[in-house]
């Protein structure tokens, strides 16, 4: 799916209708006892984290959505029924945290307890002016310190409806939202022309959490995953590794605002020319890497590209269909002398993937309290990323471009540059939000151009 932020995911004018959960429904869950499975480490530290920089003065909005349109006069009622029904079929939605001094204690509501509220906001002439109402309300609504914080909206017209919907990201990650378009599509089809629901129950995030929490807690600072992150931070100067580039950072100046860019990196030919290069060493992932290490080598003389690798954590298929945060990270360090051209580049990266991608599987969060070390966020990102998605078997992809369909994230403040690269039917689609400095911009275009030429010439070229 093409990620962008919401000023530029289509959005045109229309009459605006959006639906919150009830005001009954958050009577009852004020009301409920404690559920005993306990939050995931990545949530726990995801709301840890906003909560830190907010008590040093800053609102971070870090909230994910999507974006679609359903073709045709919609039906509202049948709309609302599916979105309920979506809701209703992912726990972790319906399912919150309350503080207790540092911990968080878990409430989760029954899916008879859970009623939406519908509001008709009134018409909106102007698309810029619905933009910044959709982000002001996503912001407030759907943000990590308060509950409910998820929202869902719809723009309608004549000839068509745009759906937005937000969460916080503590209940969803990029492959969840990558999957709410069909799943609504296929609900809100069912509801208009009658007929069963069509899908089956799906496994619980909110069981995850335990599972992988538990899991966790059996380790201590004698294990080897903790051993493994020990020497690589030491060896980042006792940090977890930024993008490797000049980002123009002053440290006196506090968090910097961020922006975003977004474009098509290459087309489906070039793509697929590159993934069949790289597939003997991993595929497009390993291929990715390999030629970001060079850039940084170019771009800033660096002799070693560390980074921490995201990896989803749905190691079972039945966790395929369910929605929550399921993504791990693992370290990887490609030293960058002088003479590594891309195939030497490729197998450095596959060997430290080989080695190091199980490290993924335990939360950073578990480890890094194991350190020692209290890593007081005061950035929303622990870490750099360059992560790659392939997206092209998710339900209705090849329907994206005609859906208006979109990933959504929010850019506000952080001193982390987040790469996403996305594999399209259409291609590959770039996405970044880096800090808003004129070095960072510059360093940052410089290394989208570049890895496009590296993407389109390397199978050409043999590599060199």
């Amino acid at each position: 799916m093409r990620i962008t932020d919401i000023q530029r995911c289509e959005v045109r004018p229309g009459r605006l209708v959006e639906w919150t959960l009830s005001p009954a429904t958050v009577e009852a869950a004020a009301g409920l006892p404690d559920d005993a499975r306990r939050p995931a480490y990545i949530q726990e530290s995801h709301i840890k984290t906003a909560r830190s920089v907010r008590e040093d003065g800053l609102f971070v909005p870090t909230w994910l959505g999507t974006a679609f349109d359903i073709p045709g006069r919609v039906d509202l009622d049948a709309l609302q029924d599916a979105l309920r029904g979506w809701t209703l079929r992912h726990e972790t939605l319906r399912s919150g945290f309350r503080p207790d001094g540092d911990a968080l204690r878990r409430f989760t509501l029954a899916p008879g307890a859970v009623s939406l509220h519908r509001e008709d906001v009134g018409d909106f002439p102007d698309a810029a002016g619905l933009v910044q109402h959709l982000q002001d309300r996503f912001d407030t609504t759907a943000d990590a310190l308060r509950w409910p914080n998820l929202m869902y909206a719809a723009v309608v017209r004549s000839d068509s409806t745009s759906v937005y919907m937000a969460f916080d990201h503590s209940n969803v990650d990029s492959y969840s939202i990558q999957r709410i378009p069909a799943e609504i599509h296929e609900l809100y089809t069912t509801g208009v022309e009658g007929g069963p629901a069509p899908r089956d129950p799906v496994s619980s995030y909110v069981d995850f959490c335990e599972i992988e929490r538990a899991d966790a807690d059996r380790i201590d600072e004698s294990h080897e995953v903790v051993a493994r992150w020990r020497e690589f931070i030491r060896r980042c100067d006792g940090r977890l590794p930024n993008f490797p580039v000049d980002l123009g950072l002053d440290p006196d100046a506090g968090l910097p605002t961020q922006k975003l860019m977004r474009e098509s990196l290459v087309d489906a030919d070039d793509a697929a020319a590159f993934e069949a290069y790289c597939r003997p060493y991993g595929g497009s992932l390993v291929g990715v890497l390999a030629a970001t290490g060079l850039i940084v080598r170019e771009l800033g003389g660096q002799s070693v590209y560390r980074t921490v690798v995201p990896f989803h954590t749905r190691v079972k298929s039945h966790w395929s269909d369910t929605v929550g945060w399921f993504v791990g990270g693992a370290p990887i360090e490609v030293s960058l002398t002088p003479d590594l051209d891309f195939p030497a580049a490729l197998k450095a990266v596959r060997a430290e993937m080989h080695a190091n991608r199980f490290l993924a599987r335990m939360p950073i969060a578990r480890v890094l309290r194991l350190l020692g070390s209290d890593f007081r966020p005061t950035s929303p990102d622990l870490y750099s990323i360059v992560s790659f998605v392939d997206g092209r078997d998710l339900p209705r992809s090849a329907d994206w471009s005609e859906l208006a369909a979109y990933g959504l994230l929010r850019v506000s403040y952080g001193d982390q540059v987040c790469v996403w690269i996305n594999r399209l039917h259409e291609g590959l689609w770039f996405a970044s939000r880096y800090p808003d400095t004129d070095v960072a911009h510059k360093n940052m275009r410089l290394y989208v151009e570049r890895l496009r030429d590296l993407i389109r010439s390397v199978p050409r070229a043999g590599g060199r």
